[in-house]
């Protein structure tokens, strides 16, 4: 996803650890100072399943967001940026099931009432409230349901219901996806906390995704604001699932402020902050391609060795999105004709196949544009045998270099598809 123009603003519980040396650690995820949550049950397509998330934000807290580059943006996409740079939000209003895309004027007065309902019933102006869907496109919300779930929810929010909070926006995700990170600043602790949903029609600008990051990190809104534009480059726009960009997609980074301390820029506790708010971006989105529809492998596609970071980001794209690379690595099979194949029409200018060297994991399989001497097909299964599969590309021109992360393409995500909407 490219950043919307700057606004104000399977089952897991995974958490990060971050001290001097961060490090991705597995527990429950604690309360972050400034955020109450809370997901209901309201019917809004399936009955029985959490499918109504609200989140309560502190007085005082620094909102940012961006949004899907779809020009066919969903009705609450366009009143969630609307509500932005009116006012500073105090509540989050997140359903699944239903995209509220599609449905033209009809659709946006929908979600306007969803937000005016929510802020009567605590005392703040509908321009507080942030809209967010996910779910079937072109069907109409289902207004009072949401409505009669309202009382209910808002009565449970609660600043340990992170659970509820990241299954309660799930659509074909197996799984939910969390994360947290705890660093010391100054003798303080800082946390920082999220979850996101996404399992199909991922790609950036953005993916049919919705993330929501939050911190009581004392922070300004340009901090808040760089750092989420820094942070969703380099980890939700680099994955891919099938090349297609939803009309709904949004992330989110809040900073309540009810810490203790102020973390200023360019000091050692920024740096630090950033790698571990870095960290949990990068969870989140790799734990959408691992829940990926149909999914059995994580493919990580490294390019290196380029001229320019666009030119390796167009090599990377053009092997992950390849059908013919995603049903080689379904089947396990070192078809590396196909990856060559995908580089040579990636559209870099003046490429070098003589220069070109690609190897699965650790095993060198092409160099010099050609088979490498010593590649077997035997070491050549082995690096496709596994859930985790490293392709990596050296393309011989500069110093550049950038990741993709993509999973494979199997019956199971056709079938998820085809299925969809019945």
């Amino acid at each position: 996803m490219r950043p919307a123009p700057a606004v104000p603003a399977r089952n897991t519980k995974t958490a990060v650890a971050v001290s001097a040396d961060p490090v991705l650690q597995p527990g429950p995820i604690p309360g972050v100072p400034g955020v109450r949550l809370a997901g209901v049950r309201a019917g809004i397509r399936y009955p029985d399943r959490l499918d109504l998330v609200a989140v309560e934000l502190a007085a005082g807290s620094e909102t940012c967001a961006v949004f899907t580059q779809n020009a066919f943006c969903a009705a609450p996409v366009e009143i969630a940026r609307r509500h932005l740079g009116a006012a500073s939000p105090r509540y989050l209003l997140i359903n699944a099931g239903n995209a509220n895309a599609g449905t033209g004027g009809a659709g946006r007065e929908a979600a306007l009432a969803c937000c005016r309902a929510l802020a009567r019933q605590r005392g703040v102006s509908p321009e507080q409230v942030l809209p967010f869907s996910t779910g079937v496109i072109g069907e109409a919300l289902p207004v009072d349901s949401i409505g009669k779930a309202l009382p209910q929810l808002l009565s449970r929010l609660d600043a340990e219901a992170w659970p509820d909070a990241a299954r309660g926006i799930l659509t074909t995700d197996t799984e939910a996806k969390s994360a947290w990170a705890e660093l010391d600043v100054n003798g303080n602790s800082v946390r920082i906390a999220g979850f996101a949903k996404g399992a199909g029609m991922i790609h950036p600008d953005m993916a049919t995704m919705l993330a929501f990051v939050f911190t009581d990190a004392k922070l300004s809104r340009g901090q808040v604001d760089a750092l989420l534009r820094e942070q969703v480059e380099h980890s939700f726009n680099r994955i891919t699932v099938d090349g297609d960009t939803s009309t709904n997609d949004a992330c989110v980074f809040c900073a309540t402020g009810a810490g203790p301390t102020p973390v200023e820029s360019d000091s050692v506790n920024w740096n630090r902050l950033r790698e571990a708010l870095g960290q949990v971006f990068r969870h989140l989105a790799q734990a959408i391609i691992r829940d990926a529809e149909g999914a059995g492998k994580f493919i990580t596609v490294r390019v290196s060795e380029g001229g320019s970071s666009r030119e390796c980001l167009q090599v990377a794209y053009a092997v992950a999105e390849s059908p013919l690379v995603k049903t080689a690595c379904f089947a396990s099979d070192p078809n590396w004709g196909r990856i060559l194949a995908a580089v040579g029409r990636a559209g870099v200018e003046n490429l070098d196949p003589g220069g070109l060297r690609i190897l699965l994991g650790s095993v060198p399989v092409v160099a010099h544009g050609e088979l490498h001497e010593n590649y077997s097909e035997e070491a050549g299964l082995a690096a496709m045998a596994g859930t985790d599969i490293e392709i990596e590309i050296r393309l011989g021109r500069g110093d550049c270099e950038e990741t993709v992360w993509t999973s494979d393409l199997s019956h199971e995500y056709v079938r998820i598809n085809a299925d969809y909407r019945t």
